[in-house]
């Protein structure tokens, strides 16, 4: 007989209509159990208090209290709850102000019923789940700097490949038939958009980086 014990998990929705969707999708997994509802931010933080549970799916845009501002104040009253915030569309400043809060990830509505029994298991778990439509999850986005060299203009590639040959900006100039106060502009603006100090340090980047 199994008693492993259910995940206790409690939907926040200011919409009737989404918590009963949810609600239906979470009675399609004996491992998952609803122990709650709420219909906005304040009384999901009420409720929080009360009835424990293990995963909250909150919701970001609700008229008496944001999602964010709700999932901090759970997580700093009950810090092993685990919230899940979730968007109808992809919203990256509320998501991004949710994970901040303590969100322990994100999905969007459209969400199919396995994926999110999959997500409230890996929260339960102590693992991230990220919207699968994102192009780009936001909390990429605000860990992992785009590497260097992104910024270059075809121009200014051109200028570096030149630098790393060795050549000077009067060489520089000659072999692209421009002035040498362009070269010496573009050279400024290599060495800025790439974060270094000086041409050797250039071509230390554009070789460890593959920019030429």
């Amino acid at each position: 007989m199994d008693t492993q014990p259910r995940i206790r998990v409690m939907i926040v929705d200011d919409h009737a209509v989404v918590r009963s969707g949810l609600s239906a999708f979470l009675k399609a997994f004996g491992d998952l159990e609803m122990v709650g509802e709420a219909s906005g931010g304040k009384e999901a933080v009420r409720l929080c208090d009360h009835l424990k549970p293990d995963v909250v799916l909150m919701d970001l845009v609700m008229p008496d209290m944001d999602g964010a501002t709700a999932t901090q104040m759970i997580r700093q009253r009950s810090p092993q709850i685990r919230v899940i915030a979730l968007t109808s569309f992809r919203e990256d400043d509320l998501v991004q102000g949710a994970l901040r809060a303590g969100a322990i990830g994100y999905l969007l509505k459209n969400v199919s019923a396995e994926e999110l029994a999959a997500a409230i298991r890996a929260a339960h778990a102590g693992r991230s789940t990220l919207a699968p439509e994102a192009a780009e999850d936001p909390i990429h986005a605000a860990t992992h700097t785009p590497p260097p060299g992104n910024e270059l203009t075809e121009r200014e590639r051109e200028v570096l490949s030149l630098i790393v040959e060795g050549l000077n900006n009067n060489q520089i100039a000659e072999r692209l038939v421009v002035s040498r106060s362009t070269v010496k502009f573009h050279v400024s603006s290599i060495l800025s958009k790439l974060g270094v100090a000086s041409r050797t340090e250039a071509v230390a980047t554009a070789l460890q980086n593959h920019l030429v």
